[in-house]
């Protein structure tokens, strides 16, 4: 059995939730908006909960980074499975290096044996945290999980991963990082009842300061717009008709 796994969960603007850019064209507007866990830590979440619940993990611990409503977040993660959180609160737009650098200090307060990520965040698509991390830390990385297979006695995880025309199977030693693609599990919904435990458990609380890292953004955004609308189609009647189109368009 190894002791601890790390499951780093975001909020995220909900994936159902039509995207709307803020006036300043600086970012997106997040007020008034649902916002809920990243899908794709959700599932790093439900895989590290199931590795525990066959008795291969002790502890799950969740960590959040960001404003104060990432503790909902972290509630969430809790209802799910998680036996404990922490949040390092901060209301400065945190990017994948710093989020790694603050992951990096906690890993070294926590000592699990294992982080468990997304594989990228739906607002941002960066797909570096998890990288980032493992270099971070001179840790062992398999991105990209499809299945994940823990064997504490012999110190190693392997991990399928999905590539390009078919499956690649990794051998990892422990510790490492893991990120989670989309198809490794199908999370779980919370039972009410967690839910209300939920409620009830503490939160540890921690900033980037009290943690020694400083998050100040790296790159600036200038502008973000949004894409040029759609052209309608139209019907044609032949294919004759649709010949002459393409070359009009020049597509032929």
């Amino acid at each position: 059995m190894i002791s601890k796994i790390l499951v780093p969960v975001k909020r995220v603007v909900d994936y159902s939730v039509k995207i709307r850019i803020r006036n300043d064209k600086l970012g997106v507007d997040t007020e008034s908006v649902k916002m809920s866990m990243n899908p794709f830590d959700e599932i790093a979440l439900e895989e590290a909960v199931r590795l525990k619940e066959k008795g291969i993990v002790k502890e799950v611990v969740a960590i959040s980074l960001g404003p104060p409503g990432c503790t909902e977040t972290l509630r969430t993660a809790m209802a799910l499975g998680a036996d404990r959180s922490i949040h390092v609160e901060t209301n400065q737009d945190i990017q994948p290096l710093g989020v790694a650098k603050v992951l990096q200090k906690i890993v070294l307060k926590e000592n699990p044996q294992l982080v468990f990520t997304g594989k990228q965040a739906i607002d941002d698509d960066s797909n570096q945290t998890a990288q980032l991390l493992a270099g971070l830390l001179g840790w062992n990385q398999a991105t990209f999980a499809s299945k994940v297979e823990l064997k504490p006695d012999e110190e190693k995880v392997i991990v399928t991963r999905e590539v390009d025309g078919g499956l690649e199977t990794l051998s990892v030693n422990l510790p490492s990082v893991l990120s989670a693609d989309l198809r490794l599990n199908q999370p779980r919904f919370a039972k009410l009842q967690n839910i209300m435990k939920a409620r009830k458990m503490p939160i540890e609380r921690l900033t980037p300061e009290q943690v020694g890292v400083d998050v100040t953004p790296r790159t600036k955004i200038l502008s973000i717009t949004e894409p040029p609308t759609r052209k309608s189609g139209v019907k044609v009647n032949s294919v004759e008709e649709l010949v002459d189109k393409l070359k009009k368009e020049g597509i032929l």
